[in-house]
Formats: C-alpha cells, sequence, structure tokens
C-alpha cells in the first residue's frame, strides 16, 4: 500500500485563477483554462513535486457561499470533502479586484477547517503590483504577491505552504490499467464512478453537461489497480457553444488517447444513438481498446415490459436481442464486448471489472512469429468472399507490437489490402487468439524473391 502524499487544496470564488495555478504547479494542462467562469466543478487531482517534497494538490470549483441551489450547491459539497482531507489550503483572490466580500466570507469559513491557509493574491505581472496584495492581510498572516499565468512569486508561495512536507521522492509512475469513462452527456457517467468508488467522488445532477474536467479515480481492487477518468459529455459539434464545452471534447479525446482502453457508457433506455456511435469512432481512431457499457440496462427492461412485442421475453432474451442491434449499429468496432448494467444500483459492475481485466490481458498479448505463420498455413485465405484478385499471397506474418496489436503482412506487393478482406483477417485472427476489445492494425510490407544476382552472391 502506497503511503498517502500530503494534499494542497486550493479553493476560491469563480475566475480568480485557481485552475492555473493547479496547471502551473503540476507542470502540465489538467484543468481547463479559459475567461468563462465556473468551468471547474469537481475536484482535480494531480501530483506535484517542490524541491524534493513530493505532495497532491487538487483544484476545486469556484465557490460562492450564498448560493445554494443545483450546480453551486454540489460545487460547494465537493470543495468542503477536499478540504476536510487536505493539510494545506490555498485561498487564490484576484489583486487586480482587490477584496471582496465573498473573498472574506471564504477566508472565515475556511478557518472552521483549522487547517493552515496561505492566501496567494494573483494577477499580480509586476513589481509594482505587489503593494496590492497587502489589502488581503485581513484574511491571513501569510500573504504571497503570485501571478499563476507568469510564475512571478509562486516559489515563495510553495516555500511556505511545503516547509513541514516530508522529503521524499515522489511516488513511482503507477502500473494501474487506464479507463477513460466517455459518452454523451447525461449518460450516467459520473453516477457509474460514484458507484465503483463507493463514495461521491464526481458530481452527479440531473443538469446534462456537469463534468467538463476529466476525473482521476485510482481504485485498488483484488490486488490491481484501476484508474478511472471520468471525461465530460461529448456533444455533436452543432450543439457545442461555449468555448469551456469545446476545450471539454477537445481535452476528453485527449485523454482517451492516454489511456489504455475507453469505456463508452450508452443510455441502454435510448438505445445506441448516431453521437455514440461517433464518439465509437474516436476510441478506435486512437487505436484504443473499447468496452461499450449500455447503462441504465433496468430502466430498459422495464419499458421492454410495456411494450406487446417484447413483453413475453425473459430478461435474458431480450438482452440478447438488444445486444445484437447494439453490434448492428456499432458494427465497425464488432470487437468490443457489450456489457449491460445499472450505474445507479451497481448491477453489472462486478462484471464489469472482469471485463476490464480480460480487455487488458488482451491488449498485451504478443503471438509468437512461428506460431502466427503455422496459423496462417492452415487458415484458407479465398474463404474471405473477396474478389480472387484482392485476396494477396501472403509470404509470411509477424506482430511487431502490441498496445493495440499490430502485425506486419509480408506479400509481393504493397498494395493495400482490399476493406473486406482487412475485415475478414482480422475476425480470423480474433477467433484464433482473442485480443478481445482491441482494434487490430495490418501493415502490408513487400518482400520480392531474390534476383539470380543476389542467389549467385
Amino acid at each position: 500500500m502506497q503511503k498517502r502524499l500530503p494534499l494542497v487544496a486550493i479553493v476560491g470564488r469563480p475566475n480568480v485563477g485557481k485552475s492555473t495555478l493547479f496547471n502551473r504547479l503540476i507542470g502540465r494542462r489538467r484543468s481547463i483554462v479559459t475567461d468563462e467562469p465556473g468551468i471547474t466543478r469537481d475536484r482535480i487531482y494531480g501530483a506535484a513535486d517542490w524541491e524534493g517534497r513530493a505532495f497532491e494538490v487538487v483544484d476545486t470549483g469556484g465557490l460562492v457561499p450564498d448560493e445554494r441551489a443545483g450546480v453551486a450547491n454540489e460545487i460547494f459539497k465537493q470543495a468542503r470533502l477536499a478540504l476536510a482531507e487536505a493539510e494545506a489550503i490555498i485561498l487564490v483572490v484576484d489583486s487586480r479586484a482587490g477584496p471582496t466580500p465573498t473573498d472574506s466570507e471564504l477566508a472565515r469559513r475556511l478557518r472552521v477547517f483549522g487547517k493552515p491557509i496561505a492566501v496567494a493574491a494573483n494577477k499580480v505581472d509586476s513589481k509594482g503590483q505587489t503593494t496590492s496584495a497587502s489589502a488581503f492581510f485581513e484574511m491571513g498572516e501569510s500573504v504571497f504577491p503570485i501571478s499563476a499565468e507568469h510564475g512571478v512569486g509562486v516559489d515563495d508561495l510553495l516555500d511556505h505552504v511545503t516547509r513541514d512536507f516530508p522529503v521524499a521522492e515522489a511516488e513511482p509512475p503507477s502500473s494501474a490499467i487506464r479507463i477513460a469513462i466517455i459518452g454523451r452527456p447525461n449518460v450516467g457517467k459520473s453516477t457509474l464512478l460514484n458507484q465503483l468508488t463507493g463514495a461521491q467522488r464526481s458530481i452527479v445532477t440531473a443538469e446534462p453537461g456537469t463534468t467538463r474536467d476529466a476525473v482521476d479515480t485510482l481504485i485498488e481492487r483484488e490486488g490491481r489497480s484501476y484508474l478511472f477518468v471520468d471525461t465530460a459529455g461529448i456533444r455533436r459539434k452543432s450543439l457545442t457553444k461555449m468555448v469551456a464545452e469545446k476545450l471539454s471534447v477537445v481535452m476528453a479525446r485527449q485523454h482517451l488517447e492516454r489511456a489504455d482502453m475507453g469505456l463508452l457508457v450508452a443510455d441502454a433506455s435510448l438505445g445506441v444513438t448516431a453521437q455514440d456511435a461517433t464518439i465509437a469512432g474516436y476510441a478506435g481512431q486512437a487505436g484504443r481498446s473499447l468496452i461499450v457499457a449500455m447503462n441504465k440496462w433496468d430502466l430498459a427492461l422495464e419499458r421492454a415490459r410495456e411494450d406487446k412485442r417484447t413483453s413475453k421475453l425473459r430478461p435474458a432474451e431480450l438482452q440478447q436481442e438488444y445486444e445484437e442491434l447494439v453490434r448492428k449499429r456499432l458494427g465497425f468496432v464488432n470487437y468490443a464486448p457489450v456489457i449491460f448494467l445499472s450505474a445507479l444500483s451497481g448491477k453489472g459492475v462486478p462484471e464489469l471489472f472482469a471485463q476490464i481485466d480480460q480487455v487488458a490481458e488482451a491488449r498485451r498479448l504478443r503471438v509468437p512469429t512461428a506460431e502466427l505463420n503455422r496459423w496462417l498455413a492452415e487458415s484458407d485465405l479465398h474463404r474471405s468472399g473477396s474478389p480472387a484478385r484482392e485476396v494477396p499471397e501472403i509470404l509470411y506474418l509477424t506482430q511487431v507490437s502490441s498496445d493495440p496489436p499490430t502485425f506486419v503482412l509480408f506479400t509481393r506487393t504493397t498494395r493495400r489490402l482490399h476493406y473486406s478482406f482487412e475485415r475478414f483477417l482480422q475476425n480470423r485472427l480474433r477467433e484464433r487468439f482473442g485480443f478481445t476489445g482491441a482494434p487490430i492494425r495490418l501493415m502490408v510490407r513487400a518482400r520480392r524473391r531474390p534476383t539470380a544476382r543476389s542467389r549467385a552472391s
């Protein structure tokens, strides 16, 4: 069991630069940063290191103490969870705007937690502006004029915040399976994450599009580690208006590309939509393994019982019929296993972990060249149904990499494989060797017969 790192919580009212400071501390763009207020809503965690002191930092949503309805209330709850587990707090304020009643009220409420509080007077871009930071001393004894965007004063802030943290090397990179939870808005991605963790880790409301940043959650289960990334709901381009929403889609795709697999969550009560198919395509383009999770299956069953056509079918028969419809709609990712679950009740979640294990193992599978070519010699490639002229003479076959499984076919020509033959060969490889959930990539290389001169030499 890894020792828990000290946690630093970044808090403040909306649009004071919390996410910019968070990104600077962890050394990469992890939280979304725009001029639109209220972008960060969930708790976003990241690892940081300062002068050999490793610690964890959490970015919270913009706090407005007087707002109690809807998302604002949920953001406040999320921030309280972060503050309760933090060793130190950084209260970010806007030095240009000066102290506001909201800043003062937040400072008062933070004192209740009994944690060390450092006030970061942000947006100080020159030495002449540092005097404006003195106005914030009423909120705390430790006030640091900084520019989160340019890094001015951040070193002094970190010296103070981490002064009592133990000096130790940062934790080694995790060997956890990385799973990006992807899907349309409001299909239950955050509810599923909360069910997986058994904790209120992401904000869950009836309002679509609640998650904008990706939320990382590490789960230890039966000796295995799983890192789930709850990404923002991916809308159709025509419905993506705000800059933050567009950035959310871009970052969701980036997190998918860095993951081992995508977990596509779809609403079983509505069926597979065109946007679900588009998102599944993103996983294929990125070369990521894929699992399709049909959420709200309990609701879909209730609706099926009310339908005269399906009311007499048993649940297992309904599921089989439904899976056939899903696979028909997502035929281009026919390698992806389909699982039915209810994120709200937890039914089907244990089976999901078993499926993730199987897909992760298949993604790492390497088949020896000798075994591949024995299989190739036994295979009747002309059963593909492709025109005879489109069936190449394959001299031999080798797997050059996994993650995703990639094969090189040595032939007489470099002509690209016909689509139908490529699909046929991929399906035969799966039948024989598995590769559950993983896209299979095929590359063609020409290997010509040796000439008389080369034979003589």
